[in-house]
């Protein structure tokens, strides 16, 4: 016992050295590992933690709403058949917008030749609204700026053809993304084979990163000491693509490395290829960038998707790599050293022919000029569109549905217009010391009121202030009509050869002002006919028309025929102090031309799906609500302007064959000019004034009508030759005695009446039957 208890201390000490010692030693290695263990564990939950985010961005994004598709916006396509009215330039021109390639003999689709006024096109094929058209051969000449001789060559035959219409601009969302939804079962022979052979050969191997790759890569790169390889595999660009930024960080490669597997654990190859195929980036297109195949195909070929050939599909692919270095048609050497290379890689595949490479490797690049249009080429027309659209539909939907929208603007139309208010209005400005000038112009069909053409300044392309629908100015003598109108609706009371005095007088109003109207140049005419008083456009007689029949009748008129918003029931109305937009206008003279049918006006025929299921069709609406007798009767005294009155200018430029009714109107000190006026097809109305409302030396006939008249000389059209309303008769009439007479009579007119209100006294080209007697006793005696 007594050898135990030292032996005990002795081991009590020992064990109390080494408890000295394992706070430098095991308990460091010990606290240490703990604290790894611990920041290990900590780490892992928060990289499970991020992946389960990842994971929730990955799916969110890839099972909702992909992509914002803008909606596109299409011209009316151009018909041709045995009589349609088309100019040799203005074919020229519509094929060039379209992108058709000018060969020697036409072949394929998009291809035409010329031989002077013969022209050989192969249409492309199109799915309208009212099904498809497929692609022919046409073969016609042109001649008067008409079509003949018209023929299907190739294709399913028909006498009317359709080319595919001008897309004329498009609604984009704010990231300025352009692309076309294609499906993976639309691609061309090969497409697949090239596109992984090129950038993926691994592609349904992997598990969306490929380890050996990126080893390869790094490896290529720091011998290059710099990034010259990317190890990407098709998942990890889509990645890239979809959700995150283009910066080079271990992060961002990190986060890219994640997602892809994450993509993979959820959805199928096919599923993500076919993502791929319209998430790639392949241009830029201004400030649209190109993404996916579907777009680029058209942007670079003009061809479909599904139609391309394999030299086409090798060139796609060759530009994911760059599509700024490899831009074929900046670097067009560049590019087809790089499809050439892709060629290479297909044929080291062994799945395709090697003939057929041999063949697309002598192709050219055969790209098809860069389409010319923007959403900077008719903003004018196109805010005019997008009025209409917002009446039915949101921003947020046309910016991202990818709908369609055919519109009824002419190219052609638009482009002599834009031409005409341009030279015209520099012209004007060197003849007459002018300065500062602007003009709107609006063109529609007289039938449908489709707006053909608009045009809001004399810079078509300036998307700023647009006229013809806000510059709203007092529109002077073009109310005139609209006050003979319902004048005219009372026959017992007023006909074309009425007298009317032109002669001065004034109003007093109840607080004591004085309004004395007075004609332009300030001379009084006596007592004048109804119509000559319309045509020389006399404010005197006019006034006094007004205020017999009513300022408030006039008015309702007004707004019968189109006019939405409230007019003060001034006198002064009565000589065109109305305030008036040149798109209000043009909807009023519709009426007129129309024959006393409101007609809106319409940009939209009708708007679809991406599909092409249709949305909303916009249809001809009319509705009569003026007598057309009396309407009748105004379109002969407008007539009489454009051949004995204001507007007879018109023929300086016009043939003298081509039947025109129209109406100037100027307001005080020549701030506004206007014309107004129609053939057998158009309805064009002008304004020209200073965006400042200053004074000019202009009249309607001096400012506006020029601008009218070139506008209507360069489109092919016929004459206006109303039909005459069953209630309606034409009589050789003696106006200044107001009495029915011979059609050989020198001072004879021939009238149109209401009939019953016709006159009831005949007289011959002598005088009456009493003067005759008288003449005859008189020669006795």
């Amino acid at each position: 016992m007594a050898k135990s208890s030292p032996k005990r201390r002795s081991s009590g000490r020992a064990k109390k050295k080494n408890t000295r010692k394992q706070p430098s030693g095991g308990g460091f290695k010990s606290t240490l590992w703990r604290f790894s263990w611990r920041v290990g564990l900590v780490g892992l939950v928060v990289l499970a933690g991020w992946t389960v985010w990842l994971d929730v961005v990955v799916t969110s994004k890839f099972e909702g709403r992909r992509w914002e598709i803008p909606s596109r916006v299409y011209a009316r396509p151009l018909e041709l058949y045995d009589g349609a009215p088309v100019t040799t330039s203005g074919l020229s021109n519509e094929l060039k917008q379209l992108g058709y390639t000018p060969v020697r003999s036409a072949r394929e689709p998009g291809t035409y030749s010329r031989n002077g006024r013969t022209f050989e096109i192969y249409t492309r094929r199109f799915q309208f609204p009212d099904g498809k058209e497929p692609a022919r051969r046409l073969r016609f000449s042109i001649s008067d700026d008409r079509v003949g001789q018209f023929r299907v060559t190739s294709g399913q035959n028909s006498p009317v053809v359709r080319l595919d219409p001008v897309q004329i601009g498009g609604i984009y969302p704010a990231h300025k993304e352009d692309r076309v939804l294609i499906q993976l079962d639309q691609a061309p022979p090969y497409f697949e084979t090239a596109l992984l052979a090129t950038e993926d050969r691994d592609f349904y191997e992997h598990w969306g990163v490929a380890p050996l790759s990126i080893a390869r890569a790094m490896w290529a790169n720091l011998q290059a000491g710099r990034v010259v390889q990317g190890g990407s595999t098709l998942t990890q660009q889509l990645v890239k693509n979809l959700y995150l930024s283009r910066e080079q960080t271990l992060v961002r490669k990190g986060n890219e490395a994640i997602m892809a597997m994450l993509l993979e654990l959820h959805y199928g190859k096919k599923e993500i290829l076919q993502t791929y195929l319209n998430e790639v980036y392949l241009g830029q297109a201004g400030p649209r960038s190109i993404h996916g195949f579907g777009l680029a195909s058209q942007f670079y070929f003009g061809e479909s998707f599904s139609d391309l050939d394999l030299h086409e599909v090798a060139l796609l692919v060759a530009i994911i790599k760059g599509p700024s270095y490899y831009d074929p048609r900046r670097h067009p050497e560049r590019a087809l050293r790089r499809r050439n290379l892709v060629l290479d890689m297909l044929a080291d595949t062994g799945q395709v022919p090697a003939d057929a490479i041999d063949r697309a490797r002598q192709k050219g690049l055969d790209l098809v000029a860069k389409p010319s249009y923007s959403n900077a080429r008719y903003p004018a027309y196109l805010d005019l569109v997008r009025r209409h659209l917002a009446r039915e539909y949101k921003d947020e939907d046309l910016q991202s549905e990818g709908l369609r929208i055919f519109t009824t603007l002419n190219p052609e139309i638009q482009r002599v217009t834009e031409n005409a208010v341009e030279r015209t209005l520099e012209n004007i400005e060197k003849g007459r010391g002018q300065e500062d000038l602007e003009a709107a112009t609006v063109v529609t069909s007289r039938d449908s009121g489709e707006v053909l053409a608009l045009v809001g300044g004399r810079d078509p392309k300036f998307a700023g202030f647009n006229r013809a629908v806000d510059a709203r100015r007092p529109i002077g003598s073009l109310i005139k009509p609209f006050i003979y109108l319902t004048a005219l609706s009372e026959p017992d009371k007023y006909t074309l050869i009425t007298p009317i005095k032109d002669e001065p007088f004034s109003l007093v109003f109840d607080d004591g002002r004085r309004w004395e109207p007075q004609n332009y140049e300030r001379e009084a005419h006596g007592q004048v006919p109804l119509h000559r008083a319309l045509a020389k456009s006399y404010n005197l007689a006019t006034v006094r028309v007004g205020l017999d029949v009513g300022v408030d009748a006039v008015i309702d008129n007004l707004h019968k025929l189109g006019v939405n918003d409230p007019i003060q029931d001034y006198p002064s109305m009565l000589l065109g102090a109305v305030n008036l937009s040149p798109v209000d206008v043009a909807s009023l003279y519709q009426s007129l031309a129309t024959s006393g049918f409101n007609t809106p006006l319409r940009t939209i025929r009708e708007v679809t799906t991406a599909g092409g299921e249709s949305l909303t069709r916009y249809g001809l609406a009319v509705d009569q609500v003026v007598d057309p007798a009396a309407v009748h009767l105004v379109q002969y005294a407008m007539q009489e302007v454009m051949r004995e009155g204001t507007g007879r200018s018109a023929y300086r430029y016009l043939s003298s064959d081509l039947g025109l009714a129209g109406k100037t109107g100027t307001t005080n000190d020549g701030r506004d000019s206007w014309f107004a006026g129609f053939s057998g097809d158009l309805v064009t109305v002008t304004w020209v004034g200073r965006d400042d409302n200053g004074p000019t030396n202009l009249t309607g006939a001096t400012g506006a009508l020029p601008v009218w008249a070139n506008v209507m000389a360069q489109i092919p059209q016929y004459g206006f030759s109303p039909i005459v309303p069953s209630d309606v008769k034409y009589h050789w009439v003696d106006g200044e005695r107001q009495a029915l007479t011979q059609d050989s009579c020198s001072d004879a007119r021939f009238v149109p009446f209401i009939v019953g209100s016709e006159p009831t006294d005949t007289v011959n080209c002598s005088g009456d039957i009493t003067d005759r007697v008288r003449s005859w006793f008189e020669g006795i005696f």
